[in-house]
């Protein structure tokens, strides 16, 4: 797994040291500021430019708060942001694995649930937290359908970026995002997306 050079996980800062719940969690996803999308790593985005997780985190809660209104289901909007926020929590720990990786999806699924366990189960609430990402793995509801989609819309809204940057043709990212996406208005998002890379 490949991190910003030279840096620790920041969670081995806080050796030997006593301090609250939600400062050690803190240190803790705060690594996924420094874990890079392994995806772009693979396909030749060069480190100075790859996204982080935590980077691509922050985009899809922003596709999910200004896109979750116009999806023309009853969605609970409040829920669906802080799903988007926290469905890459699993990453801290297990890091970011790509379909390139040697593992089965039942060995990925454990990991991570490990890894949000750990961040998560010494936090007020913790419980609510982790059915919450349980719920986001799971897919069935209706909120985690549309988050598993926005996941990948901003993947190829990324790919699109580093795509005008001339950075790599990313046509794989585009593929994988057009089989995900169901919801018409996401559809018509990414359909306008591809428009502009003729």
């Amino acid at each position: 797994m490949i991190l910003l050079l030279g840096s620790p996980l920041p969670i081995t800062l806080l050796n030997g040291k006593q301090t609250l719940p939600i400062i050690e969690a803190y240190f803790e996803f705060n690594h996924l500021k420094h874990l890079y999308r392994q995806g772009w790593l693979n396909h030749g985005i060069e480190p100075k430019s790859c996204e982080s997780v935590a980077e691509h985190s922050f985009c899809v809660a922003l596709l999910a708060l200004f896109l979750a209104d116009e999806y023309h289901l009853k969605l609970d909007t409040t829920k669906v942001i802080r799903m988007a926020l926290i469905h890459d929590l699993g990453e801290v720990y297990a890091g970011d694995f790509t379909p390139k990786d040697a593992i089965e999806q039942n060995q990925k699924y454990q990991l991570e649930k490990e890894s949000i366990l750990q961040v998560l189960n010494k936090l007020p609430h913790g419980l609510e937290w982790i059915a919450l990402w349980e719920d986001y793995e799971k897919g069935e509801s209706p909120e985690s359908q549309f988050v598993h989609q926005l996941d990948r819309l901003e993947m190829a809204l990324q790919a699109s970026v580093y795509e005008h940057l001339g950075l790599a043709n990313l046509s794989v990212f585009f593929e994988s995002a057009n089989q995900a996406l169901s919801a018409q208005q996401l559809k018509s998002i990414f359909i306008s997306l591809k428009d502009l890379r003729d």
